[in-house]
């Protein structure tokens, strides 16, 4: 671990939880403060006790308050620095050209396909990495709240402080937020419209469908147009937050897998452009501080454009994609 000077740390540190990281998990504060420590050792070091909060054992998914006391063993990772980074021109403007809405507590993007969220062991330029871009008259950087798929474009939406940011991600937990994504399909479903409940779970480097030990995971569907049995355009919502949930349901259950889906698709469209169609096309969500319901449309990304031409579907026919969801989830 490294120390002010940037000096490595042989002993053991302890941090003291401040106003800014109230009320997350400890995952989380770790993810913010040590964001090279691969999650899998963050839970071999809090299992053997070698991290503890306030002087007991403790897990990852405990909350971690003002004051809390956190022991911190000897680490091969730096500690993040804060500071705003140095960024090109171009990232700066490429950033903002993503805003498509913004106040006082929250900044929503439309996020680009291919722009991994955030980095990985192979995965360096990401949106977390170039968040500095968007502090505008804020001190902080913003934060993340949820994810997106790598391939998948549409909205993000960004926390513009810590405490915010808390009560964000606890209402992406709850139903209170409502999300619209759009997919171009591979097929036609066999019913108009209808809700999916297939548990998944995690199986090695893909997800599965799982009746028996698989997690609750719900998502409705509409048919909003389609090509004969070629393909179709559907707006989709997922009630529960499973990794890679939609394009699992859409491949395993309905049989209409996400056109370009490498990684779960078994068949596609020879004659259509590549990429992943999948778009989160709208969200509802209300500002934590001043109550305000927020609703954000995201523009079409180029590739979903064109095959939305040559298939002959108009996006001009779904001027409210949340009359959808409303129905179908009752």
């Amino acid at each position: 671990m490294l120390n002010e000077k940037g000096d490595r740390m042989t002993s053991v540190e302890f941090a003291i939880v401040n106003e800014k990281d109230d009320d997350i998990r400890l995952d989380r504060w770790f993810l913010r403060h040590y964001p090279d420590l691969k999650h899998g050792m963050l839970e071999r070091l809090i299992k053997n006790k070698n991290i503890k909060l306030n002087k007991a054992k403790t897990t990852a998914g405990t909350h971690v308050h003002v004051g809390d006391e956190i022991r911190i063993p000897p680490l091969d990772t730096p500690k993040r620095d804060d500071t705003p980074m140095s960024l090109s021109k171009k990232d700066i403007q490429m950033m903002q050209k993503m805003v498509i809405y913004k106040d006082n507590e929250i900044i929503i993007l439309n996020k680009p396909a291919g722009l991994a969220v955030q980095g990985g062991s192979k995965t360096t330029r990401h949106i977390d990495g170039l968040l500095d871009a968007l502090r505008f008259d804020k001190d902080e950087k913003p934060h993340l709240v949820h994810r997106l798929d790598k391939e998948t474009s549409g909205v993000l939406v960004l926390a513009r402080s810590t405490n915010i940011a808390a009560k964000l991600t606890n209402l992406f937990k709850t139903r209170d937020v409502h999300k619209v994504y759009w997919a171009v399909v591979s097929g036609k479903p066999p019913l108009p419209s209808g809700k999916i409940d297939a548990p998944l779970r995690k199986a090695q480097d893909k997800v599965v469908v799982d009746f028996e030990h698989g997690e609750k995971a719900i998502s409705v569907y509409k048919v909003i147009d389609n090509a004969g049995q070629k393909a179709s355009w559907l707006a989709l919502s997922p009630l529960t937050g499973r990794t890679h949930q939609l394009r699992v349901h859409l491949t395993e259950i309905l049989k209409t897998p996400i056109l370009g889906d490498d990684k779960y698709g078994k068949k596609s469209l020879t004659n259509m452009g590549k990429g992943l169609h999948l778009h989160a096309r709208a969200i509802e969500i209300k500002n934590p501080k001043s109550g305000k319901t927020i609703c954000v449309t995201a523009e079409l990304p180029p590739h979903i454009k064109e095959t939305f031409h040559l298939l002959g579907f108009d996006e001009k026919e779904q001027k409210n994609p949340f009359n959808f969801l409303k129905k179908e989830e009752q």
